[in-house]
């Protein structure tokens, strides 16, 4: 048996000091990680690449600006078209951009975000979300 000095079970209050220095920890790597070196914002906390683009790629037209209201847009601030067709676009918390076409694959900007949703379609329409 342990010493009376030497408990070993774990008590709330431990359990909530070591809880309390996780989540400190946690929150201090967020903040490191959003001000990049020097205490400057990090690249990938805005949309990236310049606000808005308008291009044709591999056949396809893709456009991105920053959200006006109205669409498919929930809780996006920014809207991306394939052919005219709205693609569902998310930001993670990370600043980096997912769509419904490329969930489980994240990229840093819009663009680039559409471009690799033209290549996942393979030439296929964008179905819009109801």
């Amino acid at each position: 048996m342990p010493e009376a000095g030497h408990r070993t079970e774990l008590t709330r209050r431990r359990m909530l000091q070591g809880a309390g220095v996780a989540l400190t920890a946690a929150v201090g790597t967020a903040v490191i990680g959003l001000a990049g070196p020097g205490g400057t914002p990090a690249a990938a906390a805005g949309p990236g690449g310049g606000d808005t683009f308008d291009e044709l790629y591999k056949g396809r037209r893709i456009q991105g600006r920053p959200a006006s209201g109205g669409g498919h847009h929930h809780g996006s601030d920014y809207t991306v078209l394939i052919d005219g067709e709205e693609l569902h676009v998310m930001r993670n918390a990370d600043g980096t951009w997912i769509s419904v076409v490329n969930h489980y694959q994240p990229h840093q900007t819009p663009r680039a975000l559409a471009r690799a949703a033209v290549v996942e379609l393979q030439g296929a329409a964008l179905v819009p979300i109801a």
